[in-house]
């Protein structure tokens, strides 16, 4: 089991993905229920499971994003490094055919 964070690196990572902390809000107000909205199990089981689902929804996209920022910074670097080395070619040799 991966080792757990610190809740002041926990406060960090949510501060850094506040859509992943907007749905982790809603799923602990759920739990709380301090509307009084939810009146039985069935009905706070199935918010629970779309407050989940909206949850997995939200934190795929963030890694998505995160991942193909993070993909575009790399081919940047890359084309970079390529561009400022010496060109090895001396061209095209034509034999005069």
């Amino acid at each position: 089991m991966p080792q757990l964070l610190t809740n002041q690196q926990l406060l960090e990572k949510l501060d850094q993905s506040p859509e992943v902390r907007e749905r982790l809000e809603a799923i602990l107000l759920s739990i709380s229920d301090e509307q009084g909205e939810l009146k039985d199990a069935d009905s706070a089981e199935m918010h629970l499971i779309e407050e989940m689902r909206r949850m997995g929804h939200t934190s795929l996209s963030a890694w998505a994003q995160r991942k193909a920022e993070h993909e575009t910074e790399l081919r940047h670097d890359e084309q970079n490094v390529r561009r400022d080395g010496k060109k090895n070619s001396a061209g095209i040799l034509h034999l005069g055919m």
